[in-house]
């Protein structure tokens, strides 16, 4: 598992640029995702991988696309000091885990990181960060795949 770090204020147009808004398919838009900001990822990420970021991810266009090229992408869960409100609700409705980290920005991409089911994230430096807890009702939609998975499986009668 491989850490991928990330500064402030990284946008929705650097996760995934505006040219490549017509694709859907989280595989496609994944050969393309920080293709400006890190033109090496979209060929080296793999399953299970974490992205870590500072302030205010995800700023920018409300665009469903740029949490699509990260599930894509096969990354595990984004960690970040805060996430911008849309990107949020965009990656919860969609089921991609997230992690609010105060000080995340510390985490050293050549970090080796175990996280806890508590959200305890541990570096093989010995440091430890511990995530904020996430409301059980976001949780819940994270973990059962995404806001339409959610409501298929608990509101949906004969779903």
């Amino acid at each position: 598992m491989r850490i991928w770090k990330f500064g402030d204020l990284i946008d929705t147009d650097q996760i995934i640029a505006g040219t490549y808004l017509q694709l859907n398919d989280p595989a496609e838009l994944a050969k393309h995702l920080f293709e400006k900001l890190r033109p090496e990822m979209a060929g080296q990420v793999q399953a299970g991988d974490i992205i870590i970021a500072g302030r205010r991810l995800g700023i920018g266009s409300s665009r469903e696309q740029a949490v699509l090229a990260i599930k894509g992408a096969g990354v595990r869960l984004v960690a970040a000091e805060s996430f911008a409100r849309i990107f949020f609700r965009n990656a919860v409705n969609l089921g991609l885990p997230l992690l609010e980290v105060p000080d995340a920005g510390q985490i050293r991409e050549d970090e080796e990181i175990a996280i806890s089911e508590t959200g305890i994230i541990s570096l093989s430096s010995g440091r430890e960060y511990k995530a904020r807890p996430l409301a059980p009702f976001i949780r819940n939609i994270t973990e059962a795949g995404g806001l339409m998975a959610y409501v298929r499986r608990n509101l949906v009668k004969g779903g």
